[in-house]
């Protein structure tokens, strides 16, 4: 093992302990305390945590609106559920990959990246990250807002009617605004908690919205005579065909990949709280295509039985539930998916965004300032202008996945075929380590990135500006995350094949326990009593670190 720096002061702005990381000479630009691996005493998240984190994110209105607005672009619900069950099979498989990262290392998705871009070079893809994480950050604050605005009228009625006084090529109301303005207020709160103790929130979530989500699908036969409504009846067929309907599909699918694309990245910034063993990891893969399918189900028979009593396809689950009779309903249900919104945004995207914003301004920026400031962006991004139609949806979510396909590819292969999953921890926290390539960036995979984002650019530039034409340059945009995750792959295995980054290439893996105990002096607080980290291991019960190399060595 390399020799380790001899720790320093802690930065004046923003409080850090000394360690062979965040502590070392010259490394307070590259981290803080919040960017260093998670030390064993700290790491809460068993698998039930795991798993109510996973069930907490999928029990949301973007899942159920993705199904419903598929079938606004034509296709039947078979063709929704056999879609969104492809899509999270392909990204769980990515997830699992990228999350087991994190258990080994307890270190951030920004500072992972560095072993495959090199340091300068991990700013594409964080840069690109931050800005899809807030983007999102704002998107999923809408829809908490639409169903903080039920919850109101619930209780008052005449809310629903208030002037508007903001113009209608807005995209927004001015009770929506109230209500957007109050679901984001309710958010601030969470963002100044400790990512440990929001494990909490998604155990609460993961228990009260299912048993939402499953009372509408009650409602949804029960209100029909079991039918479930015309959606679902044995007519229901796609309404276009020949290539229209395949491109209709492809795109779908890209979509609903695109939902979850950032988690395909950003795993390792919760898993690295887990003191579970890695190979719980895989439990994704067989999970998340199942539930996320049955939750799609759930939007499509609600949004059938609503036409049906209604008379119009509404895909927004808030919209929904403000047409029911029952005030005391409304409310419950509109609390249930605000309470959705809520974990969603905070696990998805004002977490990913403040571990990004720390690892650009680790001197100045912490996962809570990180998330204070995702809020505050959000107003700027004008999100409900890009939920108008479910078409801007779908385009909005496609956009997200150029980027990240390519950058989950990198991820990828460069642990589990070029590094062979061998990573020196404490190198990737120093800039003049193995990890520095060339001035801080490993060109192959800036190439490979170049290369897999390329062919979507111009359907992407079409989506954002269709009067833009670009003919037959639009359809490869159509599966744009599948496509950039492939050559991406391609390009960035063949250059480390070709020209392999031995400097990088190490005889096994230095993990962050034995770093932490061979620290000198390295003592822990236990009852109120320091005490060095080999007791405290006996007095935790956790596994000895050398038990994660034996499980690198099994994979």
């Amino acid at each position: 093992m390399p020799l380790l720096p001899k720790p320093h002061l802690p930065s004046p702005h923003v409080s850090q302990v000394p360690s062979a990381f965040s502590g070392a000479v010259g490394a307070s630009r590259w981290s803080n305390k919040d960017l260093d691996p998670i030390r064993r005493r700290d790491r809460k998240w068993t698998v039930y945590a795991l798993i109510a984190y996973w069930f907490s994110d999928a029990f949301n209105a973007a899942t159920w609106e993705f199904a419903a607005s598929i079938l606004a672009g034509g296709l039947s619900y078979r063709d929704a559920l056999g879609i969104v069950a492809t899509g999270f099979l392909l990204v769980s498989v990515v997830i699992s990959l990228n999350g087991a990262t994190g258990v080994l290392y307890h270190a951030p998705f920004p500072v992972l990246a560095r072993a495959g871009w090199g340091f300068w070079g991990s700013y594409v893809a964080i840069i690109s990250r931050v800005i899809l994480a807030m983007f999102w950050f704002a998107i999923q604050t809408v829809n908490g807002g639409d169903v903080v605005q039920v919850m109101i009228t619930a209780i008052w009625p005449s809310f629903g009617r208030l002037p508007n006084h903001i113009p209608a090529d807005q995209g927004i109301t001015t009770a929506q605004m109230v209500s957007f303005f109050l679901f984001w207020l309710a958010q601030i709160p969470f963002l100044y908690m400790h990512p440990n103790n929001l494990r909490y929130l998604f155990i609460t979530k993961s228990i009260l919205v299912p048993i939402c989500f499953i009372a509408m699908l009650i409602w949804a036969f029960r209100s029909t005579g079991g039918t479930g409504g015309p959606l679902l009846s044995s007519s229901a067929k796609a309404t276009v065909g020949g290539s229209a309907y395949s491109y209709a599909w492809l795109s779908s699918l890209t979509s609903v990949i695109g939902n979850y694309s950032t988690l395909s990245v950003n795993m390792p910034d919760f898993s690295r709280y887990s003191k579970a063993s890695v190979k719980w990891q895989w439990l994704y893969v067989p999970m998340l295509p199942i539930v996320f399918t049955f939750i799609a189900f759930i939007g499509i028979a609600c949004t059938s039985a609503g036409e049906a009593h209604y008379g119009s396809l509404d895909w927004n689950p808030a919209t929904l539930i403000a047409n029911w009779p029952n005030r005391a309903c409304q409310f419950f249900a509109a609390f249930a998916f605000s309470l959705a919104a809520l974990g969603v945004n905070i696990s998805a995207n004002s977490l990913s965004a403040a571990n990004d914003l720390a690892a650009l301004f680790p001197s100045y920026i912490n996962i809570r300032r990180g998330q204070l400031i995702c809020a505050l962006i959000a107003w700027v991004m004008v999100p409900w202008k890009i939920l108008a139609t479910a078409s801007g949806f779908l385009n909005f979510m496609s956009a997200y996945s150029v980027f990240l396909g390519p950058i989950a590819s990198i991820l990828v292969w460069d642990f589990w075929w070029v590094h062979k999953m061998k990573y020196d921890v404490v190198a990737l926290y120093h800039p003049e380590g193995i990890y520095r390539y060339t001035y801080g960036i490993n060109w192959r995979a800036i190439s490979a990135f170049i290369v897999g984002v390329a062919p979507n650019l111009p359907g992407f530039i079409n989506s954002i500006n269709p009067s833009v034409t670009v003919g037959v340059g639009k359809r490869p945009y159509t599966f744009a995350w599948i496509l950039g995750f492939v050559i991406t792959s391609l390009v960035y295995v063949v250059l480390s094949t070709v020209f392999p980054p031995t400097e990088t290439m190490i005889p096994r893996a230095v993990l962050p326990d034995e770093v932490y105990e061979g620290e000198e002096g390295a003592s822990v607080t236990i009852e109120g009593k320091a005490v060095d980290d080999d007791v405290e291991r006996e007095a935790t019960g956790e596994k000895d670190w050398k038990k994660e190399e034996d499980e690198l060595r099994v994979m």
